[in-house]
């Protein structure tokens, strides 16, 4: 039996198999409203056959954008361009469904990257003033983020929340807090980008605290059945940043205030980083943090074949996989995993007879019929 086609548990979240569709940002929102493109690409990958798509990354505030061309729930008007996308995959696919709910700090106001992905200066058409745990630019010669107040902390916070209800509201299983990838919960988390000097900087407990808060307040906002977790970057790669010693102590933390998963990455803080790339180059931070806490731990870092993923998950080292590129070349990725781990998988009718000849029951019992 293939343990990663195997059902799992996140809080009171059953899916069906232990794989993921990581949040992958795809720069095609207008004015943060969801497009045609999120109803195909999003329709497209509900039909994969994996347990869990996640959205992606979601801005709560307007200035929390990484492009001018991120997806925003910041306003109702938001939510009503993204309903017909979720309830398209809701009436074709079993397909579990959560958002990536994001503040991009002081990497908001970028190109897209198919236009080479730089720092926008405010100025410009498509730029604007960013903010951050401290007046520290991402790097050199970049916008300098104004640095939170009190109320400017209170206006994020509010705005998890209220994008936490609106996701609530459209029905959506679950909410991925996003604590990784140099994004303004990580900022505040590392010591290279958090310099403040009150009771969110300094100690690790200081610089973990406005992230805690905002998880907490987004976990007491939404009804008892939506499941709430956070990615985090476990290591900035950088000597004397953010580390896994520190991930370890964060991760009991989001525990102690009932945190259901947490998706385990890396980088992303610091242009300075060095990261030794390479398969399953993440896995042993999701390993670490599987050690020592209950929660359900995704692991994700090129993953790319379904033997990598089944010994994954077979050994302990993750609960699930999380694949984003590869799904991309091939979204039929779960498909080809369980033909060759000889599991089954699910797919839609209108999709049975292209189930091939010599995995008769990839698809599970199959009846056609036809005149």
């Amino acid at each position: 039996m293939s343990k990663l086609f195997s059902p799992i548990r996140l809080g009171p979240l059953e899916l069906a198999n232990r794989i993921a569709i990581a949040p992958m940002c795809q720069y095609s929102a207008d004015r943060g409203y969801a497009t045609d493109w999120h109803m195909i690409h999003l329709g497209h990958l509900a039909l994969s056959g994996a347990g869990l798509l996640i959205i992606e990354a979601t801005a709560v505030t307007e200035e929390g954008r990484i492009t001018y061309a991120d997806l925003g729930l910041w306003s109702d008007e938001h939510a009503a361009a993204l309903e017909p996308v979720v309830n398209a995959m809701r009436k074709h696919a079993p397909i579990k469904i959560a958002i990536q709910l994001a503040h991009a700090g002081r990497k908001a106001s970028s190109e897209v990257p198919w236009h080479g992905g730089a720092n926008l200066p405010v100025d410009h058409t498509d730029g604007w003033q960013t903010v951050a745990p401290s007046a520290l630019p991402h790097a050199e010669g970049e916008t300098v983020p104004l640095a939170l107040d009190a109320a400017g902390l209170q206006r994020v916070k509010d705005g998890f929340v209220a994008a936490a209800r609106r996701a609530d509201a459209l029905g959506l299983d679950a909410i991925e807090l996003h604590g990784a990838h140099g994004y303004l919960l990580h900022q505040f988390l590392s010591p290279l980008s958090n310099r403040r000097d009150d009771q969110y900087g300094g100690s690790l407990q200081n610089r973990m605290r406005f992230p805690l808060e905002v998880f907490q307040a987004v976990r007491e906002a939404v009804s008892p059945e939506m499941v709430v977790g956070m990615r985090i970057s476990a290591s900035d790669w950088v000597d004397g940043g953010w580390d896994l010693e520190q991930s370890l102590v964060l991760a009991q933390e989001l525990e102690r205030l009932g945190c259901q998963f947490i998706h385990v990455s890396s980088g992303g803080v610091s242009p300075h980083q060095k990261i030794p790339v390479g398969p399953g180059y993440q896995i042993e931070f999701a390993a670490r943090i599987k050690a020592n806490t209950p929660m359900p731990t995704i692991g994700v870092g090129l993953i790319t074949e379904a033997k990598q993923a089944e010994t994954i998950v077979q050994t302990g080292q993750a609960d699930l996989v999380a694949l984003a590129r590869a799904m991309l070349y091939d979204p039929r990725w779960p498909w080809h995993a369980a033909a060759e781990l000889g599991a089954t998988v699910s797919a839609p009718p209108q999709y049975w007879r292209s189930q091939p000849h010599e995995h008769k029951h990839l698809f599970g019992d199959t009846r056609l019929g036809q005149r």
